[in-house]
């Protein structure tokens, strides 16, 4: 409210800071390289991408056992070495994609803050900026470089996306400005002094990047499955090589069997198909126009349980209409104040000429809304119905606040005049609050316009800068002069979306600034439950334990302040609660920022984006299912995928044991039963083509913790199986091997045989529930592995010899037995699961 362009000093370049830098001084800076240079931090470049794919632990290792079987010179037991090659090219494409996506949706949802350049004002990308450039700054405006304050009108900066102090600091001529921070209320100019990598939050940012798989409860779970298999392929690896390479065999077939040995134990594809998993998640997401900023943050809504919305913005439109001014008795005291009851409509033309002296209210409200230079919702509403000056002289200014929920500007010869909440200006009893809360009841949002002799303190003169020390919220000597009733909608996506959270277990409890009545109304209009009993939160206890017990017995709160939104999402997490919160302005900031989940419209303050994980580009509530979906896509599918890959680690490691523990205890070292070929084949099959398609299926089943837990209670017990009769078929079929009537192939595809067959139970039992497309992938699968074994050109190409019908009768016994344990080891998990789920 009023003119943020009345500083004269001189700007770097020698202007006057409403003018702002020449195009000739831009161009100057450009060429020095005095620019807000910063690279985008919205994904990986393309070379991080490359050599995150390319150089990894597992394609070393892999890398090196390719060598040893090349030596050999049996170059088709190197086929693993293709995993290399397929890992890095999928896991490049998907991330590349997944970085177009993002990059294309970070620049739609960038700031673009407003800068002054020869006297005129044009929003410009954080990147166009140079040193000197003149800034504007507003409600919600986010600083994106650092900077002096030249002039300002109330301005009030918090730093506590950079401090962690909440409170507002008052900002004057010369103070500083540090990017990150943002405009909590008032508006001033300031020149950029520190740009590009020298910012503030250009260093901070510059030591991480947005995309992050950080706190992510399923990454942090493979994390620790990878450690423990880690520490279980040391020795198991160890004894592989001392027992091929001390047996009878010759050296080549000792390296053979060495790598057969080691290839499974590793669980190559589980990292990869996380990262592609979590990059076509990003891709599906924002060809809905949702940008995710963090990527845990598509797998943590997933796990969320409670919702928090804000009301104006989230459950309601932004814009608002001026739906009626009801004129009150003037010069009665707030105290005793009296009305009439009379309901005036809004005036077609607003002319001072036009309007008669009784419309006194609609000239203050037209003056109002022509002195702020920076409206919010409801002022632009009050500008759309009066878009005429009266041309009142501003003398002073008092910004509205979202903690304070009032502002107002004094008039030469005009008086003072505020507009703000009636529950928070008037006293309780008085006949104007009575009136604005029956019409708040219905779901409209209801202002004062109130005449004062004076500002309350805290004001700021328009040609005094701002004072900390003026500090108070006293209205002096306030008379009511109308009720400003607005209207707004309930957006039309808003009861779908809350039937899905309802029907998902998901609490929605909505908290807003406005009043309780009004937001019950909206509640109430969407039949959410509790809209009947709305909370005013000015009376809600500050003891976060207390708190957290009126959250959990209410639903719909009203008269919230920006902290009090940060200190209830403390207190619900508090009780063991995953919460997302949403909303748009920068009251919703604090809450948004402690969220576990922050989701933000794009339509929303430049504060609120920059802290959301989840920006709602096209400001659709209705896009929050799809989120969770993802989230559970990844989750769940994951999971089965890691049950095949760990399943086949578990396994691997046994069986390389059992091979070689007798040796080490006197008896003849046996040969390891497989060759390279037969465990890549085995891989391609039963895990590697399989896991692919689950990773990327829909998965609709609710996220719930104890991720690693479910996981090894499958494939440990799977795995023990299959190594226990992969390895009984190989025994009873190795004497006769020793006796000569029997080949070393024919005893080796016998043990393939009894594995294969289990493997591909276990992943027929990690399809379930079926679908029609997964008994096609099982079946499939099973033909394909079905062909290896009876083609002559196959069984040629990979060593396999079942002509034996007596071993292969064996192998399928062994097979049927190890089929009915793991199939017995799943259905006894389930039944503890659920009655673990009935106790609890």
């Amino acid at each position: 409210m009023g003119d943020v362009g009345t500083s004269t000093a001189p700007s770097a370049g020698g202007e006057a800071p409403a003018r702002g830098l020449t195009a000739e001084e831009v161009a100057q800076r450009v060429a020095d390289g005095r620019t807000n240079d910063v690279p985008p931090r919205a994904s990986r470049s393309t070379s991080e991408i490359v050599r995150a794919n390319v150089f990894t632990r597992i394609n070393a290792i892999f890398a090196v056992l390719a060598v040893i079987i090349f030596s050999t010179g049996h170059y088709l037991d190197g086929l693993f070495a293709g995993l290399i090659v397929a890992n890095s090219i999928v896991g490049i494409v998907q991330e590349l994609r997944a970085k177009r996506t993002l990059d294309k949706l970070a620049i739609v949802s960038q700031a673009h803050p407003q800068v002054r350049r020869d006297g005129r004002t044009a929003a410009i990308p954080p990147h166009g900026i140079v040193l000197d450039d003149v800034i504007e700054l507003g409600p919600g405006d986010q600083a994106v470089v650092d900077g002096e304050v030249l002039s300002a009108e109330g301005l009030e900066l918090d730093e506590s996306l950079l401090t962690g102090e909440a409170d507002p600091i008052p900002k004057t001529p010369g103070s500083p400005v540090l990017s990150g921070s943002y405009v909590s209320s008032g508006t001033g100019l300031y020149r950029a002094t520190k740009v590009g990598s020298e910012a503030y939050a250009a260093q901070l940012e510059a030591e991480a990047s947005k995309f992050t798989l950080v706190n992510s409860e399923l990454r942090n779970g493979i994390n620790t499955i990878l450690t423990v298999i880690t520490w279980l392929l040391i020795p198991a690896g160890i004894l592989s090589v001392y027992n091929q390479l001390t047996g009878s065999q010759t050296l080549p077939d000792a390296l053979r069997g060495m790598v057969a040995a080691l290839v499974p134990m590793v669980p190559e594809g589980l990292i990869l198909m996380t990262t592609i998993a979590f990059a076509v998640g990003v891709v599906r997401l924002g060809r809905r126009n949702c940008l995710v900023n963090e990527l845990p943050a598509i797998e943590g809504l997933a796990r969320v349980d409670v919702v928090c919305a804000d009301k104006t913005g989230t459950l309601t439109e932004n814009a608002m209409e001026l739906a009626e001014v009801r004129e009150l008795a003037v010069g009665a005291p707030s105290r005793e104040t009296t009305h009439d009851g009379a309901a005036h409509p809004v005036p077609s033309g607003l002319g001072p000429a036009s309007l008669p002296a009784e419309a006194l209210p609609s000239l203050a409200l037209a003056a109002l809304a022509a002195a702020d230079k920076r409206p919010n919702a409801s002022m632009q509403a009050v500008l759309a119905a009066y878009p005429e000056s009266p041309g009142w002289t501003v003398e002073e200014t008092l910004p509205f606040s979202s903690a304070r929920k009032y502002g107002g500007v004094r008039f030469a010869e005009h008086g003072a005049w505020i507009l703000g909440a009636p529950d928070v200006l008037l006293p309780e009893g008085s006949p104007a609050r009575h009136e604005a809360e029956e019409v708040g009841a219905h779901g409209l949002r209801v202002l004062l316009l109130a005449r004062a002799e004076e500002l309350p303190a805290s004001a700021i003169p328009a040609s005094e800068p701002p004072s900390a020390s003026r500090a108070g919220v006293v209205v002096p000597h306030m008379e009511p002069t109308a009720l400003v009733v607005l209207d707004q909608k309930v957006r039309d996506d808003v009861r779908p979306t809350l039937d899905f959270f309802e029907a998902q277990k998901v609490t929605v409890k909505v908290i807003s600034g406005d009043n309780a009545a009004s937001v019950g109304a909206v509640a109430d209009q969407l039949a959410l439950p509790g809209a009947g009993s709305p909370v005013d939160a000015r009376g809600l206890p500050e003891d976060e334990e207390q708190l957290a017990a009126a959250l959990e017995e209410r639903t719909v709160f009203g008269r919230v302040s920006p902290a009090q939104k940060r200190g209830m999402v403390r207190a619900l997490q508090s009780r063991g609660h995953t919460v997302a919160m949403t909303g748009d302005g920068v009251n919703d900031v604090l809450a948004l920022k402690d969220a576990d989940i922050g989701v933000a419209m794009g339509a929303g303050s430049p504060a609120a984006r920059a802290v959301a994980q989840i920006v709602l580009l096209d400001n659709k509530f209705s896009t929050l299912p799809h989120v969770v979906g993802e989230g559970r896509r990844v989750i769940g599918n994951i999971e089965r995928v890691a049950n095949l890959f760990l399943t086949k680690t578990v396994y691997s490691v046994l069986l390389a044991l059992m091979v070689g523990v007798p040796g080490l205890i006197g008896f003849e070292a046996l040969p390891y039963p497989f060759l390279p070929r037969h465990v890549t084949i085995t891989g391609w099959f039963t895990i590697g083509l399989p896991a692919f398609i689950l990773s990327l299926a829909p998965n609709h089943d609710r996220a719930r913790p104890g991720f690693v837990g479910r996981v090894m209670r499958m494939a440990i017990p799977a795995g023990i199986v299959i190594a226990v009769a992969s390895f009984t078929s190989y025994l009873l079929v190795q004497p006769s091997v020793a006796g000569g009537g029997t080949t070393q192939v024919q005893a080796s595809t016998s043990a393939l045989i009894t594995l294969i067959a289990i493997a591909l139970w276990v992943l027929a039992i990690v399809a379930r529930p079926y679908a029609w497309w997964k008994v096609v992938l099982v079946v499939v699968m099973m033909a394909a592995s079905f062909a290896m074994f009876a083609l002559p050109l196959t069984r040629t190409l990979f060593e396999l010899d079942p002509s034996n019908w007596g071993h292969t009768w064996t192998a399928l016994a062994c097979a049927g037995a190890g089929i009915v344990l793991v199939e017995l080891a799943w259905w006894i998990d389930g039944w503890l699961r659920r009655a673990k789920a009935t106790r609890g």
